[in-house]
């Protein structure tokens, strides 16, 4: 992943460089969080100062306010859809994080494990599923089999995207169980490892539970093998700098992303920015939207398209902005950056 560089050289009380001060990066916490990986995967090395956060909004928060030069939040899944509260973050409707900018993504492979503890009259060798009865389903069967009997689980800690991107092996093996929303996949497994009835169960990585002291109970729970998850890094200003052009303009090199909204009675206005794109010679890779809280019923329109600022030798990227000004009623730029997709998906 490629990132500008913005480490500063600590001075000592006589003006003196004395090496580089680490640069702090802001992630969803806590540490073992599927939001950690990614983190680690781009910031690696003694150069960079992780700190994790509560919620996705303080990640926001703390980059706009300078306590973190980049912050890492989950964007979307592949079969799970977009994050809300990343969207809500770069929606920015309060005003609070006007500065925030997107400089560059990062891909995460994620495979969900239940974590808990076993049944203590149970053991390794039982049938499993001995007392728990599959849901009977028209669909196409969940991936994989508990390790062993899910009988006394009562609820299960999730993060909702990781719910939703388990459902059919919930639904399946633990019907009627109470599904807990919290905000990250690895504070599920702390309330899970609190529980000292061991009737609580969540949903995360292996890597959480060695943390945190659960068994699996369940391995590759997730619904889909290929279950991916971008992860946007942010930063305050738009850190890109004209000059960097690296090849593939327009072919996917770069993606970048703005926001905006239409007037709602006027026909069309949506499809006015759109055509912006499509005149300039550009690909939209996704359209989201979210409730503008300017009237009821009007939104405010997200769209991520391939080109950039940092490589637009045709003007494309320019004149695409250019004719959203003219045809939107307000609208933001949100960054550009590296396409890392297509990389990954040639093994490069």
């Amino acid at each position: 992943m490629e990132l500008p560089a913005v480490a500063q050289p600590h001075r000592d009380s006589a003006g003196e460089a004395a090496g580089p001060v680490p640069v702090p990066v802001a992630f969803l916490g806590p540490f073992s969080s599927y939001s950690h990986q990614a983190t680690k995967s781009a910031f690696s090395g003694p150069g960079w100062d992780l700190k994790p956060t509560q919620t996705i909004k303080e990640v926001f928060e703390v980059v706009q306010s300078g306590a973190a030069i980049y912050g890492v939040v989950p964007f979307e899944n592949s079969t799970h859809g977009t994050v809300t509260f990343t969207l809500d973050g770069l929606a920015d409707r309060n005003a609070t994080c006007k500065d925030i900018s997107v400089c560059a993504e990062i891909y995460l492979d994620v495979h969900h494990c239940l974590l808990g503890r076993r049944r203590p009259t149970a053991n390794v060798t039982e049938p499993p599923l001995e007392t728990s009865t599959p849901t009977p389903t028209p669909t196409k069967p969940p991936r994989t089999k508990p390790l062993t009997s899910l009988a006394h689980i009562k609820r299960v800690y999730s993060h909702p995207q990781a719910l939703g991107q388990s459902a059919k092996f919930l639904s399946t093996y633990l019907r009627g169980v109470e599904l807990v929303d919290v905000n990250s996949t690895s504070r599920a497994a702390e309330l899970a490892a609190e529980d000292a009835s061991g009737t609580s169960a969540a949903v995360a990585s292996e890597l959480t539970g060695e943390v945190v002291g659960l068994e699996v109970l369940g391995r590759g729970i997730q619904d889909c093998e290929d279950n991916v998850t971008r992860f946007f890094v942010l930063s305050k200003g738009d850190i890109w700098e004209k000059g960097e052009g690296k090849g593939d303009a327009y072919g996917g090199g770069y993606k970048s992303m703005i926001s905006f909204t239409v007037p709602h009675r006027t026909p069309g206005a949506l499809a006015d920015v759109l055509h912006c794109f499509k005149e300039a010679g550009l690909n939209l890779t996704s359209v989201n939207s979210l409730p503008s809280l300017v009237a009821p019923f009007h939104y405010l329109f997200f769209v991520e398209f391939e080109g950039g600022r940092a490589e637009d030798p045709e003007e494309r990227v320019k004149r695409a902005v250019e004719g959203v000004e003219r045809v939107a009623e307000v609208w933001r730029w949100l960054g550009s950056w590296r396409n890392q997709w297509r990389g990954r998906r040639n093994g490069e």
